[in-house]
């Protein structure tokens, strides 16, 4: 049997739905032997962020070379990095190693509305960290941030998929989820060879959709460790998210987190 090595750069979530503990639960739900790098810890719990602790920048890059130096990783995928100089130094780590895919979720705000992300990272982000991304995975604020647009639309979409296509990355997945005007989950795809489409789910009505963002990169990534193509990576990325949403845990008193084995156990039922 061979099992291939996931790493995740993300900060820790104390609460257990969202972060490095979201992204470990996830790989090992998919059959890949996660490792990690931590780059702040947060105490947080399904009502929001009571805390940020960054860890400092050589004690992330350590961890980071620890894992490279030792392990064949397959995919890497990074969460929520803090500062301009953790940004800036893990793109400087990375380029010294030959390239691995590289999902980008570019983490910013909480679901209780905290900045997880210092103002001065978002230049550092775009100029030294996006330009490595194999596939970046904004939500609509996050993209609005990054590309200075105001992101509305179907169309809004296409254009801002396109403006993340010419800072330099290889693919980008545009999250629907926070769109109010549409019935269903609408995810757009689209890399620099040409390629689009859009990958559509049910709309699940829930207050639980805590460390969403974190889950869906971690499963695009696992799914890349395991040698699928990019855009059968995020369909079944797509597939994974949508049965942690579908089938909740329903606990914590405020946004709850999703169920991360949800997926395996649909998986077993239909065989």
């Amino acid at each position: 049997m061979t099992v291939q090595v996931a790493l995740t750069i993300a900060g820790s979530d104390s609460g257990g739905g969202a972060g490095i503990q979201a992204d470990l639960k996830t790989f090992q739900e998919l059959g890949v032997f996660g490792t990690s790098a931590i780059t702040a810890v947060t105490a947080q719990n399904t009502h929001g962020v009571h805390g940020v602790y960054p860890i400092q920048t050589d004690g992330v890059i350590a961890q980071i070379r620890a894992v490279l130096d030792d392990f064949d990783v397959k995919a890497c995928k990074t969460g929520m990095l803090f500062s301009a100089e953790i940004i800036t130094e893990v793109a400087t780590l990375l380029k010294e190693y030959p390239p691995i895919p590289l999902v980008i979720d570019p983490v910013m705000i909480a679901k209780g509305g905290q900045s997880l992300l210092q103002q001065q990272a978002l230049q550092a982000l775009k100029e030294h960290l996006l330009p490595l991304a194999t596939i970046v995975t904004p939500n609509i604020p996050e993209a609005e941030v990054l590309t200075g647009m105001e992101i509305q639309t179907d169309e809004d979409i296409r254009q801002a998929a396109t403006a993340f296509i010419n800072m330099g990355v290889k693919a980008v997945v545009m999250k629907g989820g926070h769109r109010n005007d549409v019935l269903e989950a609408k995810d757009y795809y689209a890399d620099k060879e040409g390629q689009s489409f859009t990958v559509t789910t049910p709309w699940i009505h829930t207050k639980d959709t805590h460390g969403t963002g974190c889950t869906f990169a971690a499963a695009l990534t696992s799914f890349l460790a395991k040698g699928y193509s990019l855009p059968d990576a995020v369909a079944e990325a797509k597939q994974f998210i949508q049965a942690a949403i579908e089938h909740g845990l329903k606990i914590g008193s405020g946004h709850g987190p999703t169920n991360h084995w949800a997926y395996a156990e649909l998986k077993k039922e239909m065989h």
